[in-house]
């Protein structure tokens, strides 16, 4: 049994339908603070599985112990999915995300250190190669040199604990998946991101103005050192991050202490690229304006994903034109 904190969420939600999909047992806890019951039921719609459930918060200790608790089957790893993860809101409201990501956290280590439970699987981020002064494709074991923002503070934070967790008990193990930009949707339509209020992420944003929720799109900057002075950044369809998931629970039953692992394709696109793919891939003009940069921005950001290949036997599969296409599908269905 595999407990997944944030499991109606974007990535959660596409990595339990792969979990269920491969012959993995789950339970879920999310609060629905960016989901909602949709969500599960379109998750139990495409497996044609009941998935057990639980709205709680997953700061509270005393609700978690009950999640564990119930389960006939013993949860025997946790992927950790539950937490805040707009780049510009963490600016604005540092004291907000420091409080939720760390809280949610600590909790749920303390409820598995109580319940004996040694496996977690981190959803981690790229973010924390903002500072890099290397130059992209960055690989897990680049120099610390800092985050540009609160939100990558608080994943630096969470990994360092998990480090600190590993040296203090050799039989626990911890996966922490640095994430580039997930995009796209299942290829059903039923699942996809589906952000609350204006999009804080591209992809959304633009299949909002496609099917003419907003008026354009806002392209923060385009005088930064790239091909068309757009940021430039590696995209993975969601489904192939999912499968990271999948791919890492199996690694993890067999290796103990602490792994850090990119999942990305290894390649980076501008925003203005992803504009184009979009318009070719569906034949939609996207109308757009370019404004100030957004506050904790970097240039240039792709991955090495070599090390997944090494220790996961996972690579990316799906390329630009699929994800543009799953993501205007699914805004479509909506």
């Amino acid at each position: 049994m595999i407990l997944l904190t944030g499991g109606t969420g974007y990535i959660g939600s596409h990595t339990a339908v792969e979990l269920l999909q491969s012959g993995e047992e789950i339970v879920i806890a999310d609060d629905f603070s960016n989901s909602n019951e949709e969500v599960l039921k379109r998750m139990e719609t495409l497996t044609g599985k009941k998935i057990p459930f639980y709205q709680i918060d997953v700061k509270d200790k005393k609700a978690l112990k009950k999640v564990f608790e119930d389960q006939a089957e013993p949860i025997r790893c946790v992927i950790h999915f539950a937490g805040f993860k707009a780049v510009g809101e963490s600016v604005k409201e540092p004291v907000k995300y420091y409080r939720n990501n760390l809280d949610t956290t600590l909790s749920l280590l303390e409820v598995m250190q109580e319940k004996q439970v040694k496996q977690f699987i981190f959803s981690s981020s790229a973010t924390l190669y903002g500072k890099s002064k290397g130059k992209a494709p960055f690989t897990e074991d680049e120099p610390d040199t800092g985050c540009t923002n609160p939100y990558g503070w608080t994943k630096w934070m969470i990994e360092q604990i998990l480090q600190d967790v590993c040296v203090a008990d050799p039989e626990f193990s911890a996966v922490m998946l640095r994430y580039f930009n997930p995009i796209g949707a299942h290829e059903s339509g039923l699942l996809g991101e589906r952000p609350n209020g204006i999009p804080n992420n591209l992809m959304p944003y633009i299949t909002q103005v496609a099917i003419g929720k907003l008026d354009h799109l806002r392209v923060f900057g385009d005088d930064y050192d790239t091909p068309d002075g757009t940021g430039v950044r590696d995209y993975i369809h969601v489904v192939d991050l999912a499968k990271g998931h999948v791919a890492a629970c199996d690694y993890i039953k067999e290796h103990k202490g602490a792994e850090v692992i990119n999942l990305g394709t290894g390649v980076g696109y501008s925003v203005l690229d992803i504009v184009h793919a979009f318009e070719e891939a569906n034949g939609i003009r996207i109308p757009y304006e370019i404004v100030e940069r957004r506050a904790g921005d970097v240039a240039t950001m792709y991955a090495d994903a070599s090390k997944a290949r090494r220790l996961l036997d996972w690579k990316a599969e799906k390329d630009l034109t699929q994800m543009c296409r799953d993501s205007w599908r699914f805004e479509q269905m909506l």
